[in-house]
């Protein structure tokens, strides 16, 4: 599992490189063709990593409610970020990431309420939630990648 935690860091380190390169406004522009922006996509996947390891492990999150509600899979951009907002999202980063990592290896995550994704991957334990995870962040990624081009 190492390798796991390894992959998400370096992806966590590239993402983290959009939010210290780029202005709050090109953070928050969403170009034509596009349905969100890069902070969305941010923000997203820090909750998202959420949801898939600690609440389908029946265990508290480390993300508020207002930003579940605001970045989870089926919503979109309101309004601006601000820099507090985004002062928020980058703390979150990677203290979720070494806190998943801290508890996965005090053997924290006993259960897990398997999930079949929306791309069909079953999801069955904390074994499979974690690579799925770097999966679904690659994709983010890339599409933050695509975004940067017209920003």
């Amino acid at each position: 599992m190492n390798q796991t935690f390894e992959t998400i860091r370096i992806s966590r380190k590239l993402t983290a490189q959009f939010l210290d390169n780029y202005s709050l406004a090109q953070l928050n522009k969403i170009p034509e063709g596009f349905s969100n922006n890069i902070i969305w996509n941010v923000a997203h996947i820090i909750v998202t990593q959420q949801l898939l390891v600690y609440k389908l492990s029946g265990l508290p999150m480390m993300v508020s409610d207002v930003l579940l509600e605001k970045y989870r899979k089926g919503t979109k951009p309101e309004g601006d970020v601000s820099q507090a907002e985004l002062e928020e999202i980058k703390s979150l980063l990677f203290t979720t990431i070494d806190q998943t990592e801290t508890d996965y290896n005090a053997n924290v995550f006993k259960t897990y309420n398997e999930l079949t994704t929306s791309l069909g991957f079953v999801l069955k334990n904390i074994e499979d939630a974690l690579p799925f995870n770097n999966y679904h962040e690659a994709l983010h990624v890339g599409i933050m990648m695509s975004i940067r081009k017209f920003i």
